[in-house]
């Protein structure tokens, strides 16, 4: 009995030395038995960046304008076709307008009639001028015929004077005073003439000065008519030069719809659609949606790559920002921001996609992390998984700013030099145990 309780216990102790005894088996959740999977970190490192952005771009020709007619008519010739090259000043098409060659026609023949007032007024200016030096000679002359009539009146009265005091003394007849007296009084009746025929003379230059302005009003209407006449048919030049339609600048026909003999309408008087569209595009503007968190720091004169998907072999296209709008678009938060690019090869056409890459002039240092070490939800969500001195993993979130395609900045969440693992192809989660492998 003794031998066979020996033989058992040793049986137990030979299994449990091999494999565990079967009344005590191992956990297999021990520490003891769990592999830790080894990983390599990488630490957040601050370094100063000069920030940029990317985003889509679009191209625009520098100047485009519609041609549209400023006169009713026919068109007569078109001389351009869609994407033919033309020069400033050239005719691109002609409307004929015969209307407004006879309505010339009629002002022109206003104006002769105008013109042959003005001289009929000259004319009877003249006149007026005439009377009113003839008036005024009337008036001289009898001026002057009264201080004569004064003179022989103060004769005659100073003879009837002396006469009557002869008489008087009886020294001489008494008929001699009727003679004295009688002279006297023709000579009053002369100066009392004569000084009617001054104010006769006075309001005859009165007349002939009014007849001046009158000649002269009428020739100052006969001015204004003609000015006026004549003012009207600069217009109908200047409407008529509208009938040539003109390229305003070097450029391209982007756009026609007419041909011969189709009736235009003055686009005043509702004319619809463009006869043509002119576009300018040896230049070329790149417009550019600038979200608002970079907006802020773009500015004039950054430079600007822009890039070309259907283009992959060719170098990209350096530039600068020419023009901010320093206004945000409402419904897409972007603000607009334009740079000019030659092109004379032609290779950028307006309505062309592309993705241009600003670099902003301001450098700022920020905390930086590989790209590859960061994760992202399936909300899009940033996170990475931090370790601690005890080697244990946290998942932690952060939030992400300037992304150059191989470093990305932890706006939060992080600290600088704080250790985070690398690339990996398993997932952690808070708490778990990890092995450090060398860097």
């Amino acid at each position: 009995m003794n031998h066979w309780i020996s033989y058992l216990f040793g049986t137990c102790l030979l299994t449990t030395t091999v494999s565990g005894c079967l009344s005590q088996p191992a956990d297999p959740q021990s520490n003891s038995t769990v592999k830790l999977i080894p990983v390599k970190t990488v630490s957040v490192v601050q370094e100063e960046i000069q920030k940029s952005t990317t985003q889509p771009a679009t191209v625009h020709a520098y100047y485009t304008v519609e041609i549209r007619p400023k006169v009713t008519g026919y068109v007569t010739e078109v001389h351009f076709d869609i994407g033919d090259v033309v020069k400033k000043n050239d005719v691109l098409a002609t409307v004929d307008v015969p209307e407004m060659q006879k309505q010339k026609e009629v002002i022109l023949a206003r104006i002769t009639r105008f013109q042959a007032a003005e001289k009929q007024s000259e004319a009877g200016i003249k006149l007026a001028n005439a009377e009113v030096i003839s008036a005024e000679a009337k008036l001289s002359q009898a001026k002057s015929e009264l201080n004569r009539s004064a003179a022989s009146l103060a004769a005659a009265e100073a003879e009837f004077v002396r006469t009557k005091d002869l008489v008087d003394r009886q020294s001489i007849e008494r008929r001699l005073l009727d003679e004295a007296r009688k002279k006297r009084d023709s000579e009053l009746a002369s100066k009392q003439s004569v000084a009617s025929a001054i104010i006769s003379a006075e309001a005859n230059i009165i007349v002939a000065q009014a007849k001046l302005s009158a000649a002269q009003a009428d020739l100052a209407t006969a001015q204004a008519d003609t000015t006026i006449t004549q003012g009207q048919v600069e217009e109908i030049d200047v409407l008529m030069e509208y009938a040539t339609l003109k390229a305003p600048f070097d450029g391209v026909v982007t756009h026609r719809t007419v041909d011969p003999g189709t009736l235009v309408r003055n686009s005043d008087q509702g004319g619809s659609q463009p006869l043509m569209v002119i576009s300018k595009i040896d230049r070329v503007r790149v417009r550019i949606p600038v979200p608002e968190t970079e907006a802020v720091v773009v500015n004039r004169g950054d430079p600007v790559t822009l890039r070309f998907p259907f283009y992959p072999n060719e170098e990209p296209i350096e530039g600068v920002v020419a023009r901010l709008s320093n206004s945000l678009d409402p419904s897409t938060r972007t603000m607009l921001v334009e740079a000019e690019f030659e092109n004379a090869d032609g290779k950028m056409i307006p309505g062309m996609f592309g993705q241009a890459s600003i670099a902003v002039s301001s450098k700022v240092v920020a905390k930086m992390l590989p790209a590859r070490a960061i994760r992202f939800s399936e909300e899009g969500k940033a996170y990475v998984y931090a370790i601690d001195e005890n080697e244990t993993v946290t998942v932690v979130d952060i939030t992400t700013g300037f992304d150059n395609g191989n470093f990305i900045e932890v706006v939060s969440g992080l600290q600088s030099n704080q250790r985070v693992i690398d690339t990996h192809l398993k997932r952690f989660t808070d708490g778990q145990k990890v092995s450090l492998l060398p860097n």
